[in-house]
């Protein structure tokens, strides 16, 4: 028989346990976090009916959507989160109470070429609040808190909640009479930061048609800049010449002035007039989040307001906000910078408990002692020389062996090595399980990112 080459495909990750465990540790940080602001835990199909995923889609959606035949089902694999929420809420719109609070991490795939950071089979993790014909101002202000507490749980503290409204950039492009041309505008203006405002003006001027005067007055106005307060005073300036404007102003300033009571520090928080969020999905406050020390990742968690979330599945205007993190790319790029925590512990087990004699009844009896302690164990049955075990324990970067041999059994106790330190003690079950949790009390608060 011929021996298959095996191989990863282009555009799907595929971690080493080591690697594997610190991704764990991240969704874990993730789950804990929603679950402290409400949310119930959701899990979608991967594969919908494509009519279902298509509906708001077409276009480069369609292009880059993995579709297929089974019979006669024209299936599909998932692309985003938000689409299939959209449908779980207009089926079971009778059953859910609103507002509906739901977060969910799962793999999502697109078609799209395979590049550095990008990738084909890549998992989000999304919270959403949708309401039923209403979604109160508060909801808006309460999702920067959340960003908060994610990335402070993951160990940073040099990061930036960039928020805006939608509502401001329509306002002040009716100002200028550019209405019908405000999320093509939007679009090119999402990308100053990747660009520069002078190709920024060359793009509103040659492809969206505008004047160097309409264009200079649109980059003047997104770089109003300085604290919170200095933005929204500035923002005065333009009250009472549109009243979308207005209504984005005020919820903005409600968003803002509900920061501090939501724990957020202003020094983790600005308005940035900039950020548009190029899908015209959003309807009201959008939020990107960007590493200070690291800009070049770019943005690592975005949303925002949207004022109908199911209106392809239900007749029923059902607003919310969301936002989404594309962890597969976060990861990656962690990873690349050198900014996931080596110190932190991926093994598998806390402890290997290696017999050092035929008998194995002692030694199995003690893995589960410590088991029952909260600690976890692996019994290596292998029979090995010793070192061979040694090397299996260090290979896995368990931190503890706990060796036990036909003295250990005769006085009722075990030896516990240390394996980063060599130190070794001869102790009881008991006492050795007091000593491996007092240390993983410590290795548990490593920070799962580091700050350079």
């Amino acid at each position: 028989m011929d021996i298959i080459r095996p191989r990863t495909l282009s555009g799907f990750m595929e971690l080493l346990p080591e690697k594997q465990a610190k991704m764990e540790r991240m969704m874990e940080i993730l789950r804990k976090t929603y679950a402290l602001y409400g949310f119930a835990p959701l899990d979608t199909p991967i594969i919908e009916d494509a009519q279902i995923l298509l509906a708001k889609g077409g276009g480069e959606t369609e292009k880059q959507i993995y579709r297929f035949a089974k019979g006669d089902s024209d299936l599909a694999l998932r692309f985003d989160l938000t689409v299939p929420l959209a449908k779980y809420v207009a089926l079971h719109y009778n059953e859910l109470a609103f507002p509906f609070r739901r977060y969910q991490i799962g793999k999502v795939y697109r078609g799209e070429r395979a590049q550095r950071g990008r990738f084909r089979e890549f998992y989000q993790s999304d919270i959403d609040i949708v309401g039923d014909g209403k979604l109160d101002i508060l909801n808006e202000a309460e999702i920067p808190s959340i960003i908060y507490n994610i990335f402070k749980a993951f160990g940073l503290s040099r990061f930036q909640i960039r928020v805006n409204n939608r509502k401001i950039l329509n306002g002040f492009y009716g100002m200028l009479n550019l209405s019908e041309k405000s999320g093509e505008i939007m679009r090119t203006v999402d990308k100053l930061d990747k660009i520069g405002a002078d190709k920024v003006r060359t793009i509103l001027m040659e492809d969206c048609g505008l004047s160097q005067e309409e264009s200079d007055e649109i980059l003047k106005f997104i770089a109003i800049s300085g604290s919170n307060t200095q933005v929204l005073n500035a923002l005065e300036d333009y009250r009472g010449c549109n009243e979308v404007f207005d209504t984005g102003l005020e919820e903005l300033k409600a968003v803002t002035e509900n920061l501090a009571a939501f724990g957020v520090p202003e020094e983790n928080f600005a308005v940035d007039l900039t950020i548009a969020r190029g899908l015209d999905y959003y309807t009201g406050t959008v939020y990107e989040t960007t590493l200070l020390d690291h800009p070049e990742i770019g943005s690592v968690c975005s949303g925002g307001r949207y004022d109908n979330l199911a209106g392809y599945y239900i007749d029923r205007p059902l607003p919310g906000v969301g936002i989404s993190i594309g962890l597969t790319r976060l990861f990656y790029v962690l990873d690349e910078q050198g900014l996931l925590n080596p110190e932190v512990n991926s093994a598998p087990a806390d402890a290997l408990v290696i017999p050092m004699t035929t008998e194995r009844t002692a030694a199995i009896a003690l893995a589960q002692s410590l088991r029952n302690s909260g600690i976890r164990v692996q019994v290596y049955g292998e029979q090995k020389k010793f070192k061979q075990k040694m090397s299996y324990a260090d290979k896995l970067g368990v931190p503890y062996a706990v060796l036990l041999g036909e003295d250990e059994i005769a006085a009722g106790k075990c030896s516990v090595k240390d394996l980063r330190s060599g130190v070794q003690v001869t102790v009881t079950a008991e006492e050795a399980a007091e000593l491996i949790l007092e240390d993983l009390k410590e290795t548990a608060s490593c920070n799962l990112i580091l700050e350079k």
